[in-house]
């Protein structure tokens, strides 16, 4: 038995193991694992770059602090504090999220746009303030009226006031039939009216001393809003855009330039607004509340207190 075990071959077997190659599937494993490394990556970098400060600062704070966000909530995790503490959909949210830190932006970049406009704005009015002048410098026929025409630049734009003298009125006795020299007057300005694209607003005004029938029939009130719409046919007149004007009012008395002596000439005038920006959104708004005529300090040549004169 035991020759016979010796004189048997000994066989070998070797098995052979194939790897699969590039036939193989391992490593499409390890390509897939790498492509959702890199979208998850990419996913991440979109996010951040779409992320405004103040839900950055929240996300640092997070990771900063987490236990104390997961316990008390609030502005850890977003941009304001949560309702429910520790957590759970703010239901009070509307659609979408305010950024604080992006608002405050906004809001400086607009005041800023807003400041660079209105400076742009009045030196534009100033410029047409400066051309009026001299034209009336350079013009005798104007020059003789210069103490009627007072000129200046208001909180609602460049204010171009006409005021009555006691011998050299501007209309005709308690009507609304201008002069021919307030004509001239009306219609050289409104030549350089043109000269800017703001829209203007007249108002007419009257002394204090009221008409014999009161307020019942026809009174300062309608006089001043004749007087108001006389002046804005001589302005069209003179060459003025008619789509220029955007309000024609009549004030009575209700706006005395000199509040001490209601009857004083020069409470008896037209006021011109070269509206500025501020001023036309005002009176274009469902509600305004701009003020047409806010008075200055008059000048002391002007209030000089003359005999009482018919309107």
């Amino acid at each position: 038995m035991a020759d016979d075990l010796a004189q048997r071959p000994i066989v070998i077997k070797r098995i052979k193991k194939v790897a699969g190659g590039h036939h193989g599937g391992a490593w499409k494993i390890a390509y897939a694992d790498f492509v959702t490394a890199m979208m998850a990556f990419f996913l991440l970098m979109w996010l951040l770059s779409a992320a405004s400060k103040s839900t950055l600062h929240g996300i640092s704070d997070y990771f900063k602090t987490p236990l104390k966000v997961a316990l008390a909530g609030g502005s850890g995790s977003g941009d304001r504090d949560a309702i429910l503490k520790g957590g759970g959909d703010d239901f009070s949210r509307q659609e979408g999220q305010v950024q604080k830190g992006a608002t405050r932006e906004d809001k400086t970049r607009r005041e800023a746009k807003k400041a660079i406009r209105e400076r742009a704005e009045r030196i534009k009015l100033e410029g047409l303030k400066k051309k009026i002048e001299d034209a009336i410098e350079a013009n005798p026929s104007l020059k003789k009226f210069e103490n009627q025409l007072l000129l200046d630049i208001t909180p609602d734009g460049l204010r171009i006031q006409i005021v009555d003298e006691q011998n050299r009125p501007m209309f005709a006795l308690g009507k609304a039939d201008l002069q021919p020299y307030t004509k001239t007057i009306l219609r050289e300005i409104g030549k350089m009216l043109n000269d800017v694209t703001n829209k203007i607003s007249l108002s007419g005004h009257t002394d204090g001393k009221p008409f014999p029938t009161g307020d019942k029939g026809y009174s300062n009130w309608e006089l001043s809003a004749d007087r108001a719409n006389a002046s804005r046919r001589e302005l069209i007149l003179g060459g003025m855009d008619t789509q220029k004007v955007l309000q024609v009012v009549g004030l009575s008395s209700a706006v005395l330039f000199d509040k001490e002596d209601p009857l004083n000439p020069v409470n008896r005038r037209i006021s011109i607004v070269v509206m500025n920006e501020r001023a036309e959104k005002a009176v274009t708004m469902d509600n305004p509340t701009i003020d047409i005529d806010v008075e200055d300090e008059p000048s002391t040549e002007l209030l000089q207190k003359p005999e009482a004169s018919p309107l």
